[in-house]
Parts: C-alpha cells; sequence; structure tokens
C-alpha cells in the first residue's frame, strides 16, 4: 500500500521535471543561436553612417523596382497563402494548384526586357511565399516547383541569369521567413497550430536549421543585391535568428540591402500600399504596391488603377524621398496581364523622358511651398517640379531665398517664363515665384519643371513680418 500511494506523487514529479528540462532546453537553445552557426560570438559587424551610405547608394538611386508575385495561388486565382490560413478554403484544395502550374509559357527574357524599359533599376523575385513553395530546386525541403507540379523545373535560376545580364538592374529575391506548410513550423491556419513553440524547442530548432539551409542555398548560388524578407511578425528576432541571418546573407553578398521585415535588423522601411502621408522617419524607404488589388494573379480583380494614378503614387515617393515597388502577377503559364504591360511601359516612356528629374533626385521641399510634388538634384541647386495636373494659371512656389537662373521644362528643353511677386527692397523676405507653363509644353501624364538656382535650394520657413519702414 505504501507504495501505491507513492506511484501518484512519483508520476507527478517525473512530470513536473519533464516541464521543468523543457524550459531549460529551450533557454539553452537560444543562448546556443545567440553564437553564429559556425561558432563565432561576434555581433553583426558595425558600420558607420558613411559606410552605410556607399552601400546603399544604388538603392537610394534606383527609385522604381518591380516586385513580382508568382505561384500556384495564379492557376485559380486565389489570394497567396491567405486564402488558406485564413480558411476561405481548405489546406489540401489549395495545395492541389500545384498541378495546374504548368509555367508552359514562361520566358523570362521577355519578363526582364519590360522591367527594363520600364525604367526600373531593380527586381524583387517571389523565391517562395508563406505557403512553402520553393521556385528552385532545393534541397533543404520537399515543397518546389520542380518536385511537385508539373512545370518540373526550377523557374527561379534562368530569371536570375536574365536579370545578371543587364548592368542597369539589381537583383532581389522575397522570402518568407515563415513556413506554413513545413510540419515544424508551428503556426498553421489562424485557428490552428501545430504546438506552442516554448513546450517544443527541439521542434522549431528543426525549422531553424530548415530556414537556414534554404536561406544558404540561395545565397550560395544567387548572391542577391537585395533581400526581401516577409512573415516576421509571427516570431521574435531571437526565435528568427535575425542577427545570425544577416551575417549568413553578408558572407555570401557583403554588400547586400536587407528591407526592414526582420524584426529590426534591415537597412530601409517597407510601407505596403498606402503612400505615406508624411515623410517617413527612415532615410531609406520603399513602398510597396499592386497595380490593381491583389499581389498575385487573381483573374476576377479588374480593379486596376490607372497609369496615371500609379505615376502620381511614384512621384509621391520621389518627392519624400523613397523608392515605389510595384508589383506585377504572372499567371500560371507564365504570362502577364495585358494591363500590367501597359503599365509598366506606360511608366518606361515617363522615366525615360524625365530620366534627370528621377534617378540622381533627393526628397524636394515641404509641401507648403509648392501645391505639388517635387525633388532636388544631388547638388540641391536644381529644384524639380511635377505637375500631374493641367495648371489654371501659373504656378507658384513659395518662400525661396534663391536667385533663380533659368527655368525649363524637362525632356521637352522648352525654357519658360518666370517672375518673382511681393519681393520688397526693404525687408528680407523672399517673393513668390511663378512660373508661365502653356499648354503645348505639358505632358500626357506627368509634366516636370526644372528650376535651375544661384547654389543649394534655401528657403524661408517663418511665418512673415509686419512692414515697419517702405
Amino acid at each position: 500500500m505504501c507504495c501505491e500511494a507513492f506511484l501518484p506523487v512519483l508520476a507527478v514529479s517525473i512530470s513536473t521535471f519533464s516541464l521543468i528540462m523543457k524550459k531549460l532546453l529551450f533557454l539553452l537553445f537560444f543562448v546556443l543561436f545567440s553564437y553564429d552557426r559556425m561558432g563565432a560570438q561576434t555581433p553583426v559587424v558595425a558600420e558607420t553612417a558613411e559606410q552605410k551610405a556607399e552601400r546603399m547608394a544604388w538603392f537610394a538611386q534606383a527609385k522604381l523596382g518591380i516586385f513580382i508575385h508568382w505561384g500556384i495561388y495564379a492557376v485559380r486565382g486565389v489570394s497567396e497563402s491567405w486564402s488558406f490560413h485564413n480558411n476561405y478554403l481548405p489546406y489540401d484544395e489549395y495545395m492541389a494548384q500545384c498541378a495546374g502550374f504548368t509555367a508552359e509559357r514562361y520566358d523570362p527574357k521577355a519578363w526582364v526586357d519590360l522591367i527594363e524599359e520600364s525604367g526600373a533599376r531593380y527586381t524583387v523575385l517571389t523565391t517562395k511565399h508563406h505557403d512553402g513553395l520553393a521556385l528552385w530546386n532545393t534541397k533543404a525541403g520537399t515543397l518546389s516547383t520542380v518536385k511537385n507540379t508539373p512545370a518540373a523545373r526550377d523557374v527561379l535560376t534562368p530569371f536570375v541569369e536574365e536579370v545578371r545580364r543587364r548592368p542597369n538592374l539589381r537583383l532581389g529575391l522575397y522570402y518568407s521567413l515563415l513556413d506554413w506548410s513545413h510540419p515544424d513550423y508551428p503556426n498553421f491556419t489562424r485557428t490552428r497550430s501545430r504546438y506552442a513553440l516554448k513546450d517544443e524547442p527541439e521542434r522549431w530548432e528543426r525549422f531553424r536549421r530548415f530556414n537556414f539551409a534554404q536561406l544558404e542555398e540561395l545565397s550560395r548560388a544567387y548572391r542577391p543585391d537585395l533581400w526581401w524578407f516577409d512573415g516576421d511578425w509571427e516570431q521574435t528576432a531571437e526565435a528568427w535568428g535575425s542577427a545570425d541571418i544577416v551575417r549568413l546573407l553578408r558572407k555570401y553578398a557583403p554588400s547586400t540591402v536587407i528591407n526592414s521585415r526582420i524584426q529590426g535588423h534591415g537597412d530601409y522601411a517597407t510601407p505596403e500600399q498606402g503612400v505615406p502621408v508624411v515623410r517617413p522617419k527612415d532615410k531609406y524607404w520603399e513602398l510597396c504596391m499592386t497595380m490593381n488589388d491583389s499581389w498575385g494573379y487573381q483573374h476576377n480583380d479588374t480593379n486596376y488603377k490607372t497609369p496615371q494614378m500609379l505615376l502620381r503614387t511614384y512621384v509621391d515617393c520621389l518627392s519624400n524621398g523613397g523608392n515605389l515597388l510595384l508589383d506585377i502577377a504572372p499567371k500560371a503559364d507564365g504570362t502577364l496581364p495585358e494591363e500590367q504591360v501597359e503599365i509598366l511601359r506606360t511608366f518606361g516612356r515617363w522615366n525615360k523622358k524625365h530620366a534627370e528629374a528621377v534617378y540622381a533626385t533627393r526628397a524636394g521641399i515641404p509641401a507648403e511651398h509648392f501645391q505639388g510634388y517635387s525633388t532636388l538634384n544631388a547638388a540641391g541647386d536644381v529644384l524639380y517640379l511635377y505637375l500631374p495636373y493641367r495648371p489654371n494659371g501659373a504656378i507658384e512656389v513659395k518662400g525661396l531665398l534663391n536667385k533663380v537662373h533659368r527655368v525649363w521644362v524637362v525632356g521637352n528643353g522648352a525654357m519658360l517664363r518666370y517672375k518673382v511677386h511681393n519681393k520688397n527692397y526693404w525687408n528680407d523676405l523672399p517673393g513668390n515665384l511663378y512660373i508661365d507653363v502653356p499648354d503645348s509644353v505639358l505632358d500626357e501624364n506627368i509634366t516636370v519643371v526644372a528650376v535651375l538656382l544661384d547654389g543649394p535650394c534655401r528657403l524661408y520657413r517663418g511665418e512673415g513680418k509686419v512692414i515697419t519702414s517702405n
């Protein structure tokens, strides 16, 4: 009887001991992964502001990138990965789309020709979305276009090779840190999970090894100029091993640029869809935006923004010192919707005509000074004014302290007449600059007016003064 009475106590003790050991293993796991995967315990190498500026220089001047969301979600035209995660359709039904991903008309050269024609200086392709299907022949995982679709091939490498043939185009790779299909990833759908990370640290460690293995495959093979991470919100920087990931990527491409979605270890901010109303605090930033309402191809989504709307968004980004990463969504066979082709060609015409007012520019003057968008050249002595409207009379610039040398229409060359009003000899306040822009010089989309100043742009930001003597 004594031994029988002791058994429940022993069982509870073993259970408690097991729980304690699991927690200790979990803590040990994170301590060990605070070191890099090769055993070094050095942190990510710090940069000076000058070193970062040099590394980010191409990104700051690129202005336009083309995002590409391509995957099995294009087969039925459903929301990429989210459609099963949000329980809009069963997971098995979502993955059954693999059978329709043929890529039979996929022509990477045609894609890159169009991207280059658009005036974009970089492009970012989804190597793997949250559904876990890799576009390359991954050895680390079991899901790929090679193993699981009738395309039966690596569709990433031909695209990378084509991009690398273009000296003016940089390569970016999108990678989802989370993988809702992986059996060792804790989260599955919005209402179902596989396990709690704190309860099964050894399982999470297996997933981490998988993630690092795929990132090493991509880094070793392609050495991209830019990494575009997504899905970081589901875990912490410590859990992902963000610092170790950055070290791994820079082992193969020391100057690579990394977006913000890696829990605080990125180089630039990535607002999505909505244009920032005020200039972002980050020096480097990029707005990612769809042409309609969908990232991946959806045949029912015909709610396209017009080329004019998207160009206005583009110059809005330029005016605030940022880039636009504009998304295209190929069909399952590899072809592009005609609406998207038309938009890219419109961007190409406009960028080619206005190149001087695009690539070498920086954020413009505050909105109070001009009713529109503006940028400055690198030296700050040329002010570019963007007119997405037909002016009703002369356009006005307020508070400009500089002397104006001349004004012309970018891409047209026509000199414009201008005059300063309200500049009086008895005070030091600047007048108002008025520029005549006749209909004959207007661009069909957005007209750009250049103002050459006598030096770096200087602005009066005061509230005005009372006249005490004249």
